[in-house]
């Protein structure tokens, strides 16, 4: 999920030597992977030293509108994560800018991925595959036949980033309505943000191959871990929904 609002710095991977754009894909999709497991890491550690409950306790359950105000720190750091990860910052302010998103997404994430694992809470049954493990390899089959079509369809998507951009920003305005009327968003709702975020996937995937310049892979890689973790969000959400309906 792209934040990129000033263009792309360079010779682009789709005109640099083929060895470039090899180097360039591989470095990409390394970070890609790294931020993965640096999120389930700290997730995992969270959840297990007991904070991730605690952070339930004090913030969410608190106050009604802690959400809101989550998403709202969520999105004004992660446009500013993005901006680190541009132009012609240097490597350690690039790779602070990544640390910072996935550090926003755990912290967006820890809640449902708490209630969600633990049996307590009736989502997952003991001694049953916990359901983010389940929505986690649904996402991960989803993004290789995603990336795997981008690739050898060889297309530039980048013309479906206004489209999303406008479907995201109606998706937010629902969001919001949905805090503030108190009113669950559903199965629909949900099924429509996992198309949404599929397609983010397709259009960061296409930027990859045929817009980013060959040194912006950490920029790269924050775009694609984005709409990935999206994905997983609300596929986990659809599977929490139907447990729960």
């Amino acid at each position: 999920m792209s934040y990129l609002v000033d263009g792309y710095h360079g010779d682009t991977a789709a005109t640099a030597p083929v060895s470039e754009r090899v180097a360039f894909i591989r470095r990409t999709y390394a970070h890609v992977f790294g931020a993965i497991l640096a999120f389930v890491g700290l997730s995992a550690a969270l959840i297990g030293s007991g904070l991730a409950e605690q952070y339930i306790k004090d913030v969410f359950l608190a106050n009604r509108f802690a959400p809101l105000v989550l998403m709202v720190v969520f999105i004004g750091g992660s446009i500013a994560a993005s901006r680190m990860a541009q132009g012609n910052k240097s490597v350690e302010v690039k790779y602070a800018g990544l640390a910072l998103y996935v550090l926003l997404y755990t912290l967006l994430f820890v809640p449902i991925l708490t209630l969600a694992s633990d049996p307590r809470f009736g989502f997952t049954k003991p001694g049953a595959v916990p359901l983010p493990l389940l929505a986690g390899a649904v996402t991960l089959l989803v993004f290789g036949g995603l990336t795997a079509f981008v690739f050898i369809s060889g297309k530039d998507f980048s013309f479906m980033g206004p489209l999303l951009s406008v479907l995201s920003l109606v998706a937010l305005v629902v969001i919001i309505a949905s805090v503030f009327g108190a009113f669950s968003l559903g199965l629909v709702f949900c099924s429509l943000m996992v198309a949404l975020f599929a397609g983010y996937i397709i259009y960061d995937t296409s930027n990859i191959i045929h817009r980013y310049s060959t040194n912006e892979h950490v920029a790269a890689s924050m775009a694609l871990f984005g709409s990935v973790a999206m994905l997983f969000y609300y596929i986990l959400m659809l599977f929490m929904s139907s447990r729960d309906e």
